[in-house]
């Protein structure tokens, strides 16, 4: 049975934050990661704690501390990735900045010893083993088939962007100073031994990325070594630093990142704009125009007021609505992450499989947690008010080797239907498997062209 360890570090709690530590011991527990379902998958990698239990008391609140005393554990979590990776990896070019940093923390400042150009192992090698430096490796899921198949299930999991970096220390170094980032944080010790100092966030769900001086962040709230197997959780925002203790072997440890950009102003900042221009088609007062000179004004009581009678109409409508906002936050989140994880060239993920689907047959969604549906302007049309179309994006052509990269020329992939087929759509979605004939269309025509679409794209199946 699980039980609760003792307090980290030199045991002793530092400050009045409250968090939890786990110990787990290997006899009864799961040895190795469960990839059944995205909450499988989440759950075993938070094992012993229950799903309920994190989400009420942890996420975006406090850390946790899990330590196990699993072999098997530990094992598979060296395999993830170590430093003798780094070898192979060189060989297929390998680029200072883009995929690889080499840094070390000196007074309390990030000091990068990056090359021009391509990476070798070699030189890698040197600068860690004579500079002392940290080799951070980015997204390695591009590489690692393991972590690709972790970080998928964890998209679809959480509903959002999910990144990852290594970090492969010497003994006695330290890579980074203290610092913030504006993600939700998961640490698994692959390799060799960690000593984590947290702090109490200066600014809390922090929405970027912040070095901290460490005569400002006064003395660590938690003090404690990862070894491999062992997983650490704190909210974006929590003040953190580590070292691999002197007279060690190195340390290896993936940060496996999410929930950038993934808040309630993100979504307010995505779905009002088009509230808006929606409202305004209908709604004269939206169309009229600023009092005479109120730009110049350097305050204006009234705008103010006028502002937030709009507001407080916005809601209303938003409240009374039954349509399908837009959502551009949807579409990136589709378009830029990891394609369904698979073995050998994917053939099922681009060439329609099984029946073809007929008036009398009975059909599933296929992928549906690799899509999204959302409304938006007919993107195809070049009128001043484009009619509103349905659109289907998904991820099964998504490129793996681009994941989190920044790459600006991603394209998305999908489909588009008139309006009129959303309720259509929607009965898909809320269903596990629907007669083509039961189809909100009015049309036997209609129902068919549907799911031809959707057969043709690798989204549906006949069950």
């Amino acid at each position: 049975m699980p039980k609760k360890g003792k307090p980290a570090g030199d045991g002793q709690e530092r400050g009045p934050i409250s968090w939890k530590q786990v110990r787990v011991e290997a006899a009864g527990m799961p040895s190795t990661l469960n990839f059944d379902s995205p909450s499988g998958l989440f759950e075993s990698l938070i094992s012993p704690i229950k799903t309920e239990t994190f989400f009420k008391e942890f996420w975006e609140r406090k850390p946790l501390l899990i330590q196990r005393d699993d072999p098997a554990l530990a094992t598979y979590y060296r395999s993830l990735f170590r430093l003798t990776d780094l070898k192979s990896l060189c060989c297929q070019g390998m680029y200072y900045g883009r995929d690889v940093n080499v840094c070390r923390c000196v007074n309390g400042k990030k000091k990068v010893l990056n090359k021009d150009g391509k990476a070798h192992f070699l030189q890698l090698r040197k600068d860690f083993d004579l500079k002392r430096a940290t080799i951070q490796f980015h997204q390695p899921q591009r590489f690692k088939d393991e972590l690709w198949k972790i970080q998928e299930k964890l998209e679809c999991y959480f509903g959002s962007l999910v990144g990852s970096n290594v970090y492969i220390t010497p003994a006695g170094s330290q890579g980074l100073p203290p610092h913030y980032d504006d993600v939700e944080v998961f640490i698994l010790q692959l390799e060799g031994r960690k000593h984590w100092r947290l702090y109490r966030p200066t600014v809390p769900l922090a929405r970027g990325y912040s070095v901290e001086a460490e005569d400002r962040i006064g003395k660590p709230t938690h003090e404690f070594t990862l070894k491999p197997g062992d997983l650490l959780y704190f909210p974006r925002g929590t003040i953190h630093q580590a070292e691999t203790p002197p007279g060690l072997a190195h340390s290896t440890h993936v940060t496996i990142s999410t929930y950038q950009n993934s808040s309630w102003g993100d979504c307010l900042l995505d779905t009002i704009p088009g509230l808006v221009f929606d409202i305004a088609k209908e709604d004269v007062a939206l169309r009229a125009g600023l009092p005479r000179q109120l730009l110049l004004q350097v305050e204006s009581a009234a705008l103010r007021t006028r502002l937030s009678g709009f507001l407080r109409m916005l809601a209303d409508r938003l409240e009374s609505t039954q349509e399908l906002l837009p959502s551009d936050m949807k579409k990136d989140f589709i378009t830029n992450r990891l394609p369904p994880y698979h073995v050998g060239d994917g053939t099922e993920l681009s060439t329609p499989g099984g029946k073809w689907p007929q008036l009398d047959s009975r059909v599933s969604l296929r992928f549906k947690e690799h899509m999204v549906l959302t409304v938006g302007p007919d993107l195809e049309q070049s009128d001043e008010t484009p009619e509103k179309m349905v659109y289907i994006y998904h991820s099964l052509r998504n490129r793996r080797d681009t994941h989190m990269m920044g790459n600006k020329e991603t394209k998305s992939h999908g489909l588009r239907f008139p309006l009129s087929h959303l309720d259509a759509l929607k009965q898909m979605w809320s269903h596990s498997a629907i007669p083509v004939q039961d189809l909100d269309l009015p049309t036997n025509e209609e129902k068919e062209s549907l799911v031809l679409s959707l057969w043709t794209e690798c989204l549906l199946q006949v069950v």
